[in-house]
């Protein structure tokens, strides 16, 4: 079947909208936050954990997953879906964002999102000499965090790895920069991402049409993954700087592609008006999807700026250190205070760990670095950001949307 995106409210005002996705392994109802499981496996969940706790798409990593175990494994297993026993819509990342984790952000705190009053300076270049990865125009050369040996992507050699693994959707190669390049830097990164964009789609249609011969001839791709259709999404760059982010969603919006992500590096502070910016020049009848964000408020910003579609470790991450997610902001699970408190993370919350374990148990269990612990904490992060996700596109086919984010935002962030 080939994909459809079909808008069915739109956010009075703004660019916000709800839409119906269809893809191969079924329908996303969107906005809609995606799971990521970095090495195909959300970190101490089974696939039918995230069914359950409502989740409609998982996200996988390109480069964790070339290096172990070999997009070879994957295809002989049948796919992602077959290996990993997911049956819903996937998406794989193309392995840029690691041009700047291993990169310029390599030994370093600094993250993709910076606020203006952090005190960061701008640097001249994306690299370091101690960073384990390198950017040329020809592609990106990594070092392998296992073992150091040296491994080369380009986008054409991104555009393969996804095939094999065979996602519904994935994106085209990008160099995701850092807040700390300046914006001459920002610049020819931008134009590098778009050169590369090019190369990505010519690439992904090259092997989507050797696809097609095989569904047409009503064979299986020997050794792969079911022959079903992928959709390619190009990524828009340009950093803080309003100008270089409309310049690339105007470039790439003339580009086929499938749907669009909005990438690198942003100010916490202008966040919401860069996406409003990009998306205002993307094709409105094509998914935008925001890479790797997974704060509260930034979900209401993307919304109501364009966005679709959300993808974060956050959930996760948090969890196994023992923040989690509660209406009235995060807490610190494994503090002293909760080991004798026998009341749920959340009174009123939904998801299935609320319903039957004590924030003293989940205390106890990571304090004791029981894996359970992270897992329990992993469950209710992730139904929250979902089912948060879920409740403002239910406020926005409500026409309650305004309300409704004043109302959380007060809540969880206090007056401030």
């Amino acid at each position: 079947m080939s994909f459809n995106f079909t808008i069915t409210n739109k956010l009075k005002g703004k660019l916000g909208r709800t839409a119906t996705y269809e893809t191969p392994h079924g329908a996303i109802e969107t906005p809609a936050f995606v799971a990521v499981g970095t090495k195909a496996a959300i970190k101490g969940l089974t696939p039918e954990m995230l069914k359950d706790l409502g989740a409609q798409v998982f996200l996988a990593n390109t480069y964790h997953l070339h290096i172990a175990p070999g997009e070879d494994v994957v295809k002989a297993a049948g796919g992602l879906h077959a290996f990993s026993n997911w049956d819903g819509p996937m998406m794989t990342d193309s392995g840029g964002f690691q041009a700047f984790s291993l990169g310029a952000a390599f030994g370093t705190n600094v993250s993709k999102i910076a606020t203006k009053d952090s005190g960061y300076v701008q640097t001249e270049k994306n690299t370091r000499k101690d960073s384990m990865a390198k950017v040329t125009e020809e592609g990106v050369e990594f070092r392998s965090y296992k073992d150091g040996s040296k491994i080369f992507f380009t986008p054409e050699k991104s555009m393969q790895i996804q095939q094999n693994l065979g996602a519904d959707m994935y994106f085209a190669f990008d160099e995701c920069t850092s807040p700390q390049a300046t914006e001459e830097y920002q610049r020819e990164a931008m134009e590098r991402t778009h050169r590369w964009a090019k190369r990505s789609l010519g690439e992904h249609k090259r092997l989507e049409k050797k696809k097609k011969s095989f569904i047409q001839k009503g064979k299986e791709m020997l050794g792969g993954p079911k022959a079903h259709p992928q959709a390619l999404f190009g990524v828009v760059q340009g950093g803080q700087h309003l100008h270089l982010r409309k310049e690339s969603a105007q470039v790439l919006g003339e580009m086929d592609f499938d749907g669009y992500g909005i990438g690198g590096a942003f100010t916490k502070e202008d966040m919401g008006t860069a996406v409003e910016t990009a998306c205002a020049q993307l094709p409105e009848n094509k998914p935008r999807h925001m890479l790797g964000i997974g704060e509260p408020i930034d979900f209401f910003l993307g919304v109501e700026n364009g966005i679709d579609l959300f993808d974060c470790v956050a959930p996760t991450r948090m969890a196994r250190h023992g923040s989690v997610h509660t209406k009235k902001g995060k807490i610190n699970i494994t503090a002293a205070r909760y080991k004798q408190d026998f009341s749920p993370i959340e009174k009123d919350c939904g998801c299935y760990v609320c319903g039957n374990y004590t924030k003293a148990y989940i205390n106890h269990l990571l304090r004791e670095k029981e894996m359970l612990g992270a897992t329990l904490a992993s469950i209710h992060n992730l139904y929250f950001v979902v089912h948060l996700v879920d409740d403002i596109r239910g406020s926005i086919k409500d026409g309650d949307f305004a309300r409704f984010k004043e109302k959380f935002v007060k809540t969880y962030y206090g007056e401030k």
